[in-house]
């Protein structure tokens, strides 16, 4: 059984993955899983590969009023990126992803509005690792 923290998870990356879809791009992969580090969304848009951790957030006021005041990386704390950074090249290699592949890391939040039944998308690109 979900816990209620991954069901809003997984809202919000249903979500985010219809907008990626929606601006072309094409997902390859969701919730890519190993022991030591879990890729939420892998997709690719003009030949770069995006590696995406998604964060959702349910707000209790106004989007605005959190969404303008949360940065999503402040949740990708170093030892996320290791874990990242270590699925993200065994997804590589399994994948036979060649080694001048063009690909970056992005973070996105979503801000979820359970009472107007709305959401707010923000994305950091390119965080680096």
């Amino acid at each position: 059984m979900k816990s209620k923290k991954r069901k809003i998870g997984d809202i919000g990356e249903n979500i985010f993955v219809k907008h990626l879809v929606k601006h072309s791009y094409r997902i390859l992969d969701r919730n890519y899983s190993k022991k030591w580090g879990e890729i939420d969304i892998v997709a690719i848009k003009d030949k770069v590969l995006h590696f995406i951790e998604v964060k959702t957030v349910s707000v209790r006021y106004t989007l605005s009023d959190i969404s303008d005041n949360y940065e999503p990386e402040e949740n990708v704390h170093p030892w996320k990126l290791k874990r990242l950074s270590r699925a993200i090249q065994t997804y590589l290699a399994e994948k036979k992803v060649d080694d001048n592949a063009e690909w970056q890391v992005d973070v996105a939040a979503i801000f979820l509005d359970f009472r107007t039944k709305k959401a707010k998308i923000r994305i950091t690109e390119d965080i680096g690792l």
